[in-house]
């Protein structure tokens, strides 16, 4: 799936928050933000693996929402939205394409990598790749919520969010080329470095 619906995807589990809290809602929308974001920061080194933990952020968000009922301020609220949407976000990668340049082709077996049981999971391509139509209806149905009823500066950044989006799901599969295109343009010694999917297929 695309970071913008991971990134809002996020942002939603902090509505609860608004309803129960209101004055922790500031916190929890930047950590469902930043959570939503945060796995994909392995894009360049060891994508969907080096920081994706669908099995063991899913665990470590329990004790830590747990610890912001009992202790609700800012800090562990942030902590258990963020952890939270960490984990949502390695868990759905399992439902999308498989990690590939062009994803739409269903050559990878591989969709995240799952530390505790020391195997990639396979890709169920229930969204068949990152910026596909489906991909882009999600985001939008993360998006309608935070427009609809959350502060007015989240309401923004998630249309900002949205347009984006639009932008990249029409452009994402010429963007495959593009991309193979730059890297086969490094000097060879860089090569090593470049992640094996951005090479020439």
């Amino acid at each position: 799936m695309m970071a913008t619906t991971h990134a809002l995807w996020g942002m939603t589990l902090a509505l609860p928050v608004l309803a129960i809290a209101p004055e922790l809602a500031p916190a929890a929308f930047a950590a469902g933000f930043v959570g939503g974001l945060a796995p994909d920061l392995d894009l360049y080194a060891g994508h969907r693996k080096t920081f994706h933990y669908p099995i063991y952020a899913s665990i470590a968000a329990l004790p830590a929402l747990a610890l912001a009922v009992v202790v609700p301020s800012a800090a562990p609220v942030a902590i258990a939205v963020a952890l939270a949407a960490a984990a949502l976000h390695a868990v759905s990668d399992a439902f999308g394409g498989g990690l590939e340049l062009r994803p739409w082709r269903g050559t990878s077996d591989q969709a995240v990598y799952s530390h505790f049981h020391d195997r990639w999971l396979p890709p169920r391509r229930w969204v068949r790749y990152d910026g596909a139509p489906e991909d882009l209806l999600l985001a939008s149905l993360a998006a309608a919520p935070l427009v609809a009823i959350g502060p007015e500066s989240v309401a923004a950044g998630a249309i900002a969010l949205v347009a984006a989006s639009t932008v990249y799901a029409a452009l994402r599969k010429p963007l495959a080329g593009v991309a193979e295109r730059l890297a086969g343009s490094i000097p060879a010694s860089l090569v090593p470095y470049v992640p094996v999917r951005y090479r020439r297929e």
